[in-house]
């Protein structure tokens, strides 16, 4: 108890210093000139020097003194600073090249130690290591092939080496790994889902490194390649009754088709990639989800529904390429139905927790909810772009472990009250701020 506390108590102080920070730093002409006039302390490279410094002093308090307590206190502190020097050299236009190599290998340095320490400190009960030595030293070999031999590679081709999405999750959820071996550490009959974790490190880190190779105009199309090929596996899953792994891949595609209509904004992309785009949704969130409702049970009635569904999505699809694409009454990031993403979220969510006729039921509701006219926000361009950059990794970090906890548990029950809960924060989420943006929906 008292070390949840701990983790509790200096989450919240660090957090609490990193949103009054960054707000002073945005708000107040006096705060950005103490940076400036401190440079020796607050240049975004002397922040990434003393934090590590912070990072080596808690794993040396943590594995080689009694004072864990403390350990954990400063370790999460300096993991809260990841964010601060990021914000000081944007907010006083301080980005440099060193700047841009030395914030991930200072990442590295704060989470690897402790990672690999946790691979070689038994649980008392068990005998067994917290994290398996393998996974960490594979971690390890990535990590630094990434920093050293990819961005090296980068630099010669005179392409940024700076942190991707992937990067970033992938350090926030190795510093929420750190403490979660902790709390395991000190609680040794806690259910381990590190290794778990671990290896949706390890892909991110990996994604991460390749990602930064590849053009930028061809990142949309991979995202859709990617989600077609979610969905594709999910059918084939799903045939062979692994209805939880199959709705977990669906999960994955749900997050590269997120992306990959930001990506096409941002860097542009090839004549291909709206059809890509939409054959990958059908896919994924109109075949995926129907078949799940077959393979459900209840025969012909199953079939009318999954075929519902299916036009339902087919038509959200296409209705949006035809006309609300062009749309002048839409504002921008604003839907005309629920999307497609989401209806199937419904459908899937509900499979793991209810019979057949209320299957049925939100089928039908999933597909009313897609082919109406009611407004929706986009999730991406729209929801997530209110939520500050720190807080939606921590979020996507929360996500990745509570997957974790479920794969571990095999618990299916609890992995539809999730994805259902989701669901309720998108609908919700994306009501408010259609009101917000004074773009009411009405019923078709």
């Amino acid at each position: 108890m008292e070390r949840i506390l701990v983790i509790m108590g200096s989450g919240a102080l660090g957090t609490l210093f990193f949103f009054w920070f960054s707000h002073n730093l945005k708000k107040k002409a006096s705060v950005r000139q103490f940076v400036e006039s401190h440079l020796w302390l607050m240049h975004p490279n002397a922040i990434c020097y003393w934090r590590t410094a912070l990072a080596f002093l808690g794993f040396f308090l943590y594995f080689f003194s009694p004072y864990q307590s403390l350990s954990i206190f400063i370790f999460t502190f300096a993991a809260i600073l990841d964010g601060v020097d990021g914000v000081v050299a944007r907010g006083c236009n301080l980005v440099s090249p060193l700047g841009e190599w030395l914030d991930p290998m200072c990442d590295k340095l704060t989470y690897l130690p402790p990672l690999v320490g946790f691979a070689y400190t038994p649980n008392s009960i068990t005998g067994l290591p917290i994290l398996s030595p393998k996974l960490i030293w594979i971690l390890v070999v990535i990590e630094l092939v990434g920093q050293f031999f990819a961005r090296r590679m980068l630099a010669w081709l005179k392409v940024s080496g700076a942190a991707n999405n992937f990067g970033k999750i992938k350090a926030i959820i190795c510093f929420a790994l750190v403490i979660l071996c902790a709390l395991m550490d000190a609680s040794p009959e806690m259910l381990n889902i590190g290794d778990g974790v671990l290896w949706a490190c390890i892909v991110l880190s990996a994604a991460s490194m390749i990602f930064k190779f590849i053009p930028n105009r061809l990142y949309a199309d991979i995202l859709s390649m990617l989600n077609f090929m979610c969905g594709v596996t999910s059918l084939i899953l799903t045939y062979h009754h692994f209805y939880a792994w199959a709705i977990c891949v669906i999960i994955m595609g749900q997050l590269f088709d997120l992306f990959d209509g930001r990506m096409a904004l941002k860097h542009g992309g090839t004549k291909y990639g709206p059809w890509l785009d939409d054959t990958a949704d059908f896919v994924s969130f109109g075949l995926a989800p129907a078949y799940m409702v077959i393979m459900s049970g209840g025969g012909t009635l199953a079939l009318f529904f999954a075929g519902i569904y299916v036009v339902g999505v087919a038509y959200r699809l296409v209705r949006f390429v035809i006309k609300d694409k062009d749309c002048t009454d839409l504002p921008a990031g604003i839907f005309n139905g629920f999307p497609s993403p989401a209806g199937a979220l419904i459908v899937l969510g509900t499979s793991l927790i209810a019979g057949p006729m209320l299957l049925w039921f939100f089928t039908a509701v999933s597909t009313a909810l897609m082919v109406s006219n009611i407004r929706f926000a986009h999730l991406g361009r729209v929801i997530l772009k209110q939520i500050p950059k720190p807080v939606f990794f921590l979020i996507s970090a929360a996500i990745i472990v509570a997957l974790a906890y479920i794969l571990k548990t095999k618990n299916a029950q609890m992995f539809g009250y999730l994805i259902l809960a989701s669901v309720v924060f998108y609908l919700a989420a994306g009501r408010i701020w259609v009101q917000k943006t004074n773009a009411p929906g009405t019923l078709g």
